[in-house]
């Protein structure tokens, strides 16, 4: 039998609080021998219709899952993969318009209260990746 919770002590955070209580279940084997542990996820089946308006909306609208995500996760993807997206890029002028395109977006979200885990992607040096872009060019 799961103990019932406490109240959250005045004072303490609402996220220290919960990792506590999720920290003590975990040590008493609250979660050990659930159903499906160890098990994948199952696919979709279309039943789900929060998860299938969604992935209809994507797919209709041409857009990416990385779309869904909060600027201090999608950036820094977006910077992870920017050298294969300029890989396909051909003029020096377009290298450059989708670096700055990059780096203001990144600067508007420093700017803006900040959803879900910290920022911590910089802009990047325009020039450097620039050069960067030309060398692996051959």
């Amino acid at each position: 039998m799961v103990p019932a919770t406490k109240r959250k002590p005045i004072g303490a955070s609402f996220g220290s609080w919960v990792d506590r209580q999720i920290n003590a279940a975990q040590e008493r084997g609250d979660f050990d021998d659930l159903p499906g542990a160890g098990k994948p996820l199952p696919k979709p089946t279309g039943r789900d219709s929060a998860t299938e308006w969604v992935r209809q909306r994507l797919k209709e609208d041409d857009l990416s899952a990385i779309d869904l995500l909060p600027p201090s996760l999608a950036l820094p993807r977006e910077i992870q993969d920017l050298p294969a997206k300029l890989a396909k890029v051909r003029a020096e002028r377009r290298v450059r318009e989708i670096v700055e395109d990059l780096n203001a977006r990144i600067r508007d979200a420093h700017r803006r209260p900040q959803v879900g885990p910290p920022l911590t992607a910089v802009p990047l040096d325009v020039e450097e990746t620039v050069q960067e872009w030309r060398a692996a060019r051959g």
